[in-house]
């Protein structure tokens, strides 16, 4: 559109925040006509930035629903469709819980009760942040992949007992799976907050 001699570009709403992350989601369909820069800024929202992940779901366009979407990336990081280190890419690609808010993604903040990247915290929360800052150390050493862990509204504080529980496991195959799934469930989190803004398509 030209106005008063000025070309003027029209951008949807959902890719004003970044071209990594949206603040509101496309209808479906609309998503499945996008660019891959477009449909990935979407996908990087809901799962992190995983490559594996985002390429997979890419290439299995189109989807009748976001769930469907969801379903599928569930499938194929507990299937065979990616490699062991495709797998810990994927898994990886989440921040650690208690991890400095500088380091989060939008969705990661507010997920781990910060209201914004700059906040202040309590000397009770930086306690609570070094504790799952060993935790998370010696989880990693352990297994090999980060410790994931659907938050659920839960403080941090509720999360030490967690990941503690889960390192006595000393199950590396069923904590991947564990940590697969809760990536998934976390991506159904977002997308449900995410619809409750989205204009309605």
């Amino acid at each position: 559109m030209v106005r008063n001699g000025i070309l003027l570009i029209w951008i949807p709403l959902f890719f004003l925040l970044t071209m990594s992350e949206v603040s509101t989601l496309p209808s479906i369909q609309q998503l499945n006509n996008e660019s891959r820069d477009n449909f990935l800024a979407v996908v990087n929202t809901l799962f992190e930035t995983a490559p594996p992940l985002a390429d997979k779901l890419l290439a299995a366009r189109p989807y009748s629903s976001y769930i469907q979407l969801i379903e599928r990336g569930q499938d194929i990081c507990l299937g065979n469709e990616l490699s062991e280190s495709e797998k810990l890419e994927v898994i990886n690609a989440h921040p650690r819980i208690g991890e400095s808010s500088g380091k989060l993604s939008a969705m990661s903040l507010k997920e781990q009760g910060y209201k914004t990247a700059q906040q202040a915290i309590s000397p009770e929360d930086q306690a609570v942040n070094e504790r799952l800052a060993v935790l998370n150390k010696k989880y990693e050493d352990q297994y090999g992949f980060k410790f994931v862990v659907f938050v659920a509204g839960r403080p941090r504080k509720d999360i030490i007992p967690v990941i503690e529980e889960r390192i006595k496991s000393n199950d590396k195959d069923a904590e991947l799976k564990t940590g697969i799934v809760d990536m998934m469930l976390i991506a159904r989190d977002r997308l449900k907050k995410l619809e409750a803004v989205s204009p309605k398509m």
